[in-house]
Parts: structure tokens; sequence; C-alpha cells
């Protein structure tokens, strides 16, 4: 995998990535059984897609594929598969994915060019703060990644600031890896404590599970509230168990940057068109490399943005913004199109709000509803109308409230089968 191709121009990116699709329409139409399924009853000869654009003759690949015919995916021998990991099931039924020793490989490859990206080099010290167990598969990448980098890396595990706190001390790590709003957790106890952070080893954070970023990549309320404490250099990801694979930033911080060697990436309108540079839309992914569960098309249900630009970092392959949102979790609340992340904005920015968490539902007509659970320390006489104020004042329409204690509702943000807070959840009629 040539480590140069990041330099090249777009038509030699492309030209690069059409060799690699024939290797694996190739391996996949031999096997396959869900894609050799596909391709006879559509009628798709793999001999006519020679070209990036001639993917657009097979269809889509669906989650929904992936939760009903997972087996069907898998193009090994079970005895050539070394691991399994699970999706975090956010969006329906989590879904299995096989890996092979080869594909094992390609996922440190993928994270050890990651920390590149970010500047990292074989002296630095990460301290992962993502658990490497229970099915997942990033903290498992990431640890793959330093070992191929030559870096050092701590395996803590997430939660406990206390033991946090104390590895650093240890060992004094210069990155750390975790769910930003962990970073909060670990400041406030460091304030607490009398722990003197700001002059720790740890000089930069990479983010994953949580968006630090607005549209314009300036940096949103989560990102700034840790800006203002701790002058870490924060990164941001994007990344899917089912790609094998991340977008990562680099020090311009201007989106994140494909790795072409691993994935080519569509960005799709509602009738599965490409859109036009600048647009947002739905990202498709098709994995390049994998050898247990390749996948072609697939749509990951995020939407975003594409800049084809070169980065002032020097690399001139495509970045995506930050997600927009997921295509299924798009809200339509009393005429105003909405996503989630949306009320997360306002909410974060509110001091007065501990915790919360967002239901959708069908109302009798139908037509979406949204109820937010808050939770709050204390509740002023004023606080709701303070609340839905915000709401209108840039969402133009204000949902419903309802105050919990903060104790209580963080059970239901955090379980033991998750690995992320549960901010959302969606009782609509047509919800999977």
């Amino acid at each position: 995998m040539p480590e140069q191709l990041h330099s090249l121009n777009i038509n030699e990116i492309n030209s690069f990535q059409e060799k690699e699709l024939k290797k694996a329409l190739n391996y996949i139409n031999t096997n396959s059984p869900f894609y050799k399924k596909l391709f006879s009853e559509n009628n798709i000869s793999i001999d006519e897609i020679n070209s990036l654009d001639d993917l657009q003759k097979i269809p889509f690949t669906t989650k929904e594929d992936l939760q009903e015919f997972n087996n069907d995916f898998i193009c090994v021998p079970p005895g050539k598969i070394i691991d399994y990991v699970t999706t975090s099931g956010t969006m329906g039924d989590p879904v299995t994915i096989a890996l092979t020793d080869k594909d094992l490989d390609r996922l440190a490859f993928n994270e050890c060019n990651s920390f590149k990206i970010t500047g990292g080099t074989n002296l630095d010290i990460y301290q992962l703060m993502t658990t490497i167990d229970k099915r997942f598969m990033a903290g498992l990448a990431y640890f793959l990644g330093a070992r191929k980098l030559g870096a050092g890396i701590v395996r803590v595990g997430n939660g406990i600031p206390e033991l946090q706190w104390d590895t650093i001390k240890r060992i004094s790590p210069t990155v750390l890896i975790c769910v930003p709003s962990f970073i909060l957790k670990l400041i406030e106890y460091a304030e607490n404590n009398g722990i003197d952070f700001k002059n720790s080893s740890i000089k930069k954070a990479i983010c994953i599970g949580e968006p630090l970023r607005n549209e314009d990549f300036s940096l949103n309320t989560l990102g700034q509230k840790i800006a203002e404490k701790w002058e870490l250099q924060l990164y941001s990801t994007y990344a899917s168990s089912e790609m094998g694979a991340a977008f990562t930033e680099c020090p311009e911080g201007k989106g994140g940057h494909l790795q072409p060697e691993l994935l080519i990436m569509e960005i799709i309108d509602d009738n599965g068109k490409p859109v036009k540079t600048g647009e947002s839309g739905e990202l498709v992914i098709t994995t390049l490399g994998v050898e247990g569960m390749p996948l072609l098309r697939f749509k990951t249900g995020d939407i975003c943005k594409v800049d084809d630009s070169n980065c002032a970092c020097g690399r001139t392959t495509p970045r995506i913004g930050p997600v927009l949102g997921r295509k299924k979790q798009m809200i339509k609340y009393k005429g105003t199109t909405l996503y989630p992340s949306a009320l997360y904005t306002i909410l974060d920015t509110m001091d007065e709000v501990s915790n919360y968490q967002v239901e959708i539902f069908s109302n009798e007509i139908g037509t979406d509803e949204i109820l937010i659970k808050i939770g709050c320390k204390s509740i002023s006489e004023n606080l709701e109308e303070k609340i839905k104020d915000h709401f209108r004042a840039k969402l133009r329409v204000a949902p419903k409230i309802k105050f919990e204690n903060p104790e209580i509702l963080n059970k239901s943000l955090f379980t033991d089968l998750t690995r992320k807070p549960i901010k959302l959840i969606d009782k609509r009629r047509n919800s999977k």
C-alpha cells in the first residue's frame, strides 16, 4: 500500500482505486454468497465494471441486508476467522463482523496511518481510554495501530478518572484516545483533587464517538468547553466496524482524510445519485483489501459533505466534514426538518443541564413528536421556558421538556450492554 498515494493527484488516486476495485470484485464474485446472488439476480457482469463510475451499476448494500443475511457476507471458512466483533447496534440489531489475520493487518495499517495523520510517531505513548473487550473493534484497532507504529500504549479502558490520572502520573503518556465528553470529567476530577492537569504529559487527544466540530470546522460546544479548560490538540475521527477503517483529522482540523488504499467513497442524494461537490448526502463506502467480509456500496446512513481540495497539510486525499446526522434519525417536527445533533448542540451550551436524553415518537396522527428528558440538579422557576426559548431561537420550534433526577437519568444513558451514552430513543412506528 504505497504511502505516496496520499500526495498524488485525484486522477492518479482514482486509477489506483480502480485497479484495487477489480481485485475486490473478482474476489467477491468468487467467495461471497450474498454478492454472487446479488450479481446473478441483477444480471451484473463484473467484467463491465472497470471504473469508479461503473460502481453505480451495483445495487446498494444496506444495514438491513447485513442484519438479515449476516453470514452470507462471510467469504472465508470458519478456520480462517481470527476475531469476531459486533457493531454498536445504534441503528438496529448488532451485526457480527468476521476478521481474518489479513484483516487484522489491514486494521493495524489503518490505525497506524491515522496516528501518522495526527502527527503521531513511535516516540508517543497512547493512553487507551476505550474498551478493548465487549466485541468492540475500535479498542483493538488502536492497540494494533500503535504496535505497528512502534509507539507505546497503555490499555486503561474507559471510566474511572482516578485510575486515568494515576496512569498519567506513572507512565507520562502523550496522547489520550477517548470519547471527548470524558475529558471534561477528567478535568473536573483534576480540579477537585489538586492535579495540575495543564502541565501534565498529555499534549493531544484523539476523539471518537462524539463530534467536536461544527459544519464550518469550528469547535462545537463540547470542543469549546474542553479547549477553554485545557489546551490540548483535539482530533476528530469518523469510523465504523463495517468499513474497518477511519477518516482522521490532520493538525489543520478541516475534515477526516480518506485512506484510498482502504475505501472507495460516494456521497449520494435521496435518489441514490451522486451529489454535486460541496453538497451534503449519505456516505456510501466500498471496502478494499478486506478478506473476511468485504462490502460493496454500503450505505452508512450518515449524512456529511466532502471537501476534495488539497489540504494545507500536503495530503491530496478527499476529506469528509463532521457528520451532520443519520439519515434514519431525521426528524420532521412542526414543519421543521432537523437531526438530533442540533438538539444536542443547544443542550450542551446550557450550564443548568447536567445530562439529557431525547425521545422521538409518533403522535396519534402519525407525525413526529419530541420529548427531551433533562437532568438538572436544581430547577429554577423559569428554567423550562428558558430552555424552550433557546430552541425557538436556534431551530424555530420547541420540543416537550421533562425534568428528571440526573443520577436516575444517567442509568438510562449508560448501560452494561452499550459503549456510548444512549442520547436518543426512537420510538416512531417506522423506526427499526
